[in-house]
C-alpha cells in the first residue's frame, strides 16, 4: 500500500496548461475532485486530456464509466485527435439482459443490489490495476443507485479515503442532471470545478469554468474563459496585469515620417496605448500601419488583430498607398489575427492579444473597437478587459495602438460608441473639414502623457506614396466643426505651442 501524500504542493498536470494556471499549479496529489456541468459542457473531454497526460508520463490510468460506452469514449478521443494508449477503460453498466422479465426485481429494492454489485466491480478494478490517476464517470448514475442522500454521502466519502489511501487521485464528473446531491459531494470534494456554456443570441456560445473551491491552495478567482477545439478544452485564464507590474524607462518610437513625429513631440513612447480616432475614410488604421511598418523596418515584430477588414484587403490597401506589408508578413515580422464575429469569447481575444505580445511583437493594432464591442455583444465588462489588456502590454513596453471609428462625417457630436479615451495614454485625432469646394483632413494630438507635443492642427493627406503630415493650418478657425473659416489676412496668429 502506498502512503498518502501529505502536501498541498505536490501538483499533477490537468494536461491543459490554462486549467493548471487558473488552479495555481495543477491539482494536488492523491485527492478527490469534482468536475462539474451540465451535459456539453466538456467533462468529458477534460478527463481524457487528464488521463492521457498521466498516461503520456508512463502512470496507470483507469477510465470507470458508468454510462457512456468504451466505444463512445474512444470515437471522442479520436474526434479530438487525442492518443488513449495506455488509458483503461472499462465499463461498469447494466447489461441489456437487464431488459428480459425474468431479470427484474420482485423482492429486493434495484438499489440494494445493483449498488453492491457496482461498488465491487470498481474496487476490483482498482486493486487490479492499482492506478495513479482515475476518473468515474458518473456521480448522477452512484446517486440514484445510493437512493437516499444520507447513502449517497457515505459512499462518496468511502470513495474518498479509498483513493486516498491508495495514492490515487480521483476526478468524479458529475452532469448535475440529478435533483439533489450536488452540495452533497462539493463538500466532500478537496476542489470543486465548475464548467458552465451559455447560449447567445447570434453565434456560439460562451463557455466559463470556475473553481468553487481548492483547499489549501492560491488559485485564480472568478470565471475564465474556456473554448472546446479539436485536442480538446483550451482554458484562458483571466489577465491580471498586477502580476507583471514593473518600473522601467521607455524610450521613443518614430512613425518614420518626420512631420507625425514632431506633432506627437517626437514619437510615441514604448509601453503606451494610443487611440486612433476619426470618422471613416480618414485614415486611422493607415496611421496606426504606419508605425507598424517603422517598427518591422527595425526588424522588430508586429501584429495586427482585424475585427471587420480581411487580410487581403489591409494588404491591397496598403499597397495602394506606397506602404508594404507583404514583406515583413513574408518575414515572419507581421502577424495579422483576422477575428471572426460572435466566435471568440473575450479571453480568447485577451489570450491571443497577449500571446502576441509574449511572442515579441513590440507594436500591436486592434482594429477596430467597434468590431470588438460588436463581435461580443453579450459580455460584460468588455472595458475591464481592455483595461487589463491594455496594462498587461503597457508593462512589457508594448505599443499598442487602438482604432475608434466615430459615427459621423462632420460636427461636434460625432462618437466612437465606446469611450476608453480616459485609458489611452494619447489620443490621436483625424478629422473631415469643407475649405476651398473640397472636403480635407485634418490631424491633432489631444492628449500624451509621455511627452511634450503640439497642439496645433496639420493638413493630412493619404496619398499613392504613402501618409503626408502638411503644415499648420494656422490661416483656419473651427476646424474641428467641419465647415471652419477662413481668417482675414494679416491677421495676427498664436506661434504653435506644446504641452505636457
Amino acid at each position: 500500500m502506498s502512503i498518502q501524500n501529505t502536501s498541498s504542493t505536490a501538483f499533477i498536470s490537468t494536461g491543459i496548461p490554462g486549467l493548471d494556471n487558473v488552479l495555481g499549479g495543477g491539482l494536488t496529489r492523491d485527492r478527490l475532485y469534482l468536475v462539474e456541468g451540465d451535459p456539453g459542457a466538456g467533462k468529458t473531454t477534460l478527463a481524457l486530456q487528464f488521463l492521457a497526460e498521466g498516461a503520456a508520463r508512463g502512470e496507470t490510468v483507469l477510465y470507470i464509466t458508468l454510462a457512456e460506452t468504451e466505444v463512445e469514449l474512444r470515437a471522442v478521443a479520436q474526434a479530438h485527435g487525442m492518443s488513449l494508449e495506455g488509458v483503461t477503460v472499462q465499463e461498469v453498466i447494466p447489461d441489456e439482459s437487464l431488459l428480459a422479465p425474468g431479470e427484474q426485481y420482485t423482492v429486493l429494492h434495484p438499489t440494494e443490489v445493483e449498488l453492491g454489485e457496482t461498488n465491487n466491480l470498481i474496487l476490483k478494478l482498482v486493486e487490479k490495476l492499482n492506478p495513479s490517476r482515475v476518473v468515474l464517470d458518473s456521480l448522477s448514475e452512484l446517486q440514484l443507485l445510493s437512493g437516499s442522500p444520507l447513502r449517497y454521502r457515505r459512499h462518496v466519502l468511502a470513495l474518498k479515503q479509498y483513493f486516498a489511501k491508495r495514492s490515487c487521485t480521483a476526478i468524479l464528473l458529475d452532469d448535475k442532471t440529478s435533483v439533489q446531491g450536488d452540495q452533497q459531494v462539493r463538500s466532500v470534494a478537496h476542489c470543486v470545478i465548475s464548467l458552465q456554456h451559455t447560449d447567445s443570441e447570434y453565434g456560439a456560445e460562451r463557455r466559463l469554468v470556475r473553481i468553487l473551491k481548492y483547499r489549501g491552495v492560491a488559485f485564480r478567482r472568478g470565471p475564465h474563459d474556456y473554448s472546446i477545439h479539436t485536442g480538446g478544452l483550451v482554458v484562458y485564464p483571466r489577465i491580471v496585469a498586477a502580476e507583471t507590474r514593473e518600473l522601467k524607462h521607455r524610450a521613443q518610437i518614430g512613425s518614420g515620417l518626420p512631420a507625425l513625429d514632431m506633432l506627437l513631440g517626437g514619437g510615441i513612447e514604448e509601453g503606451s496605448s494610443t487611440l486612433v480616432s476619426g470618422p471613416p475614410g480618414t485614415g486611422k488604421s493607415s496611421v496606426a500601419v504606419q508605425f507598424v511598418k517603422a517598427m518591422t523596418d527595425r526588424g522588430q515584430r508586429a501584429a495586427i488583430f482585424l475585427f471587420e477588414e480581411s487580410f487581403n484587403t489591409l494588404l491591397n490597401r496598403s499597397d495602394g498607398i506606397g506602404i508594404d506589408l507583404r514583406t515583413p508578413h513574408a518575414a515572419g515580422l507581421l502577424s495579422v489575427h483576422q477575428i471572426d464575429p460572435a466566435e471568440m469569447s473575450p479571453g480568447e481575444f485577451s489570450h491571443a492579444v497577449c500571446g502576441a505580445a509574449d511572442h515579441g511583437a513590440r507594436v500591436i493594432v486592434i482594429d477596430s473597437l467597434n468590431g470588438y464591442m460588436n463581435a461580443m455583444p453579450e459580455a460584460g465588462f468588455l472595458t475591464t478587459h481592455l483595461h487589463e489588456i491594455l496594462t498587461y502590454l503597457g508593462q512589457r513596453g508594448v505599443v499598442t495602438f487602438l482604432v475608434g471609428v466615430q459615427q459621423g462625417i462632420v460636427g461636434n457630436t460625432m462618437s466612437t460608441g465606446m469611450d476608453v479615451s480616459y485609458m489611452a495614454d494619447n489620443v490621436l485625432i483625424l478629422r473631415y473639414f469643407e475649405a476651398q469646394g473640397a472636403v480635407q483632413k485634418a490631424i491633432s494630438v489631444f492628449k500624451k502623457r509621455g511627452s511634450v507635443h503640439e497642439t496645433t492642427l496639420r493638413h493630412f493627406e493619404i496619398t499613392r506614396d504613402g501618409l503626408a503630415v502638411g503644415p499648420v493650418l494656422s490661416n483656419f478657425q473651427g476646424i474641428l466643426t467641419g465647415v471652419p473659416t477662413i481668417l482675414e489676412a494679416g491677421k495676427s496668429q498664436a506661434a504653435p505651442t506644446f504641452v505636457a
